[in-house]
């Protein structure tokens, strides 16, 4: 695998964040590991080439390091560490942004038999796995095109139709394949989870987040564990913490408020159960975050 030249394409071209003149691209340098930190891990591929990464979902625990990759095809709650990372040799990841309608294309313009069989059941939110070198290969003529900004508008949409291709019919292919699908389960999923992350602070019942979903209530409970690791109230109260933890960046003195503002009506519950998640009270975790100048840690950066 041209693992070499993925590496040097990476530490050429990673910048002070972590997007690229690719939309959709992403680059990773990370050069010291950092306790484990919550943020949503996006929908999204994530290939690493040097270090490697430990992350959380639930009590599910995924480990990737050179040469593999992960598949987060839900915008999931998670917690992140680098685990080898250091100035002489730091982390580095190239990141693709999944778009269901991508997928659905190619999904059209294959034929019956161009596909593996799909597996039983929903498949977990996130997976990893080792890279193939067609794919290893795909995702390094993508850097290559950061060097050439004449061909990039025509080839790079190219490379990202085969590096999708290469997941659709790789060991991932099935949950690949099921962010295309408009009637699959895990589709049903990732609306109830955006449903719950855009209403997080309002109480709801699961029976009635299982009627939108299209699911009954049995059927969306197993399959949303399933994939999220988590229950759906469980999922809740992980978006209720990490929200409350970006607005006590910069409202470190206003612990009550915001509390309230993410759905915590009693003071003491919120204080202990962000304590039980961050390992600290809110006010003394917000201004260690400060002093540090932390940024939360998702499946790349």
């Amino acid at each position: 695998m041209c693992l070499d030249e993925l590496r040097a394409l990476l530490a050429r071209h990673a910048g002070p964040d972590w997007t690229t003149a690719i939309d959709g691209v992403l680059i990773s340098r990370v050069d010291r590991p950092d306790p484990p930190a919550p943020s949503m891990s996006g929908t999204v591929l994530a290939v690493i080439a040097q270090g490697a990464k430990r992350l959380a979902l639930g009590d599910r625990i995924y480990e990737y390091g050179p040469g593999q990759y992960l598949v987060a095809s839900v915008d999931l709650p998670v917690t992140g560490e680098f685990t080898r990372a250091d100035p002489e040799r730091p982390a580095l990841g190239f990141g693709l942004v999944l778009e269901p309608s991508a997928v659905a294309e190619l999904l059209l313009q294959a034929g019956p038999g161009d596909l593996p069989r799909a597996g039983e059941g929903v498949p977990s939110g996130i997976s990893v796995s080792d890279a193939s070198a067609e794919l290893i290969d795909a995702v390094v003529r993508m850097l290559r095109l950061l060097d050439e900004p004449r061909d990039r508008a025509v080839l790079a949409p190219l490379v990202k139709r085969e590096i999708l291709w290469r997941l659709i019919t790789g060991e991932q292919g099935a949950t690949v394949r099921q962010i295309g699908l408009a009637d699959s389960g895990l589709s049903h999923i990732s609306r109830a989870v955006r449903w719950i992350r855009e209403h997080y602070a309002q109480p709801f019942r699961v029976e009635d987040v299982a009627r939108m979903s299209g699911m009954s209530t049995s059927a969306f409970y197993r399959n949303f564990q399933a994939v999220t690791a988590m229950s759906p109230i469980q999922f809740q109260k992980q978006i209720r913490l990490q929200e409350a933890r970006l607005l006590l960046a910069t409202h470190p003195g206003d612990v009550t408020a915001v509390g309230r503002r993410v759905g915590y009506d009693n003071p003491s519950q919120f204080s202990r159960e962000y304590r039980r998640q961050f390992g600290e009270p809110p006010s003394r975790d917000a201004a260690r975050l400060r002093d540090v100048g932390r940024t939360p840690a998702g499946v790349l950066t």
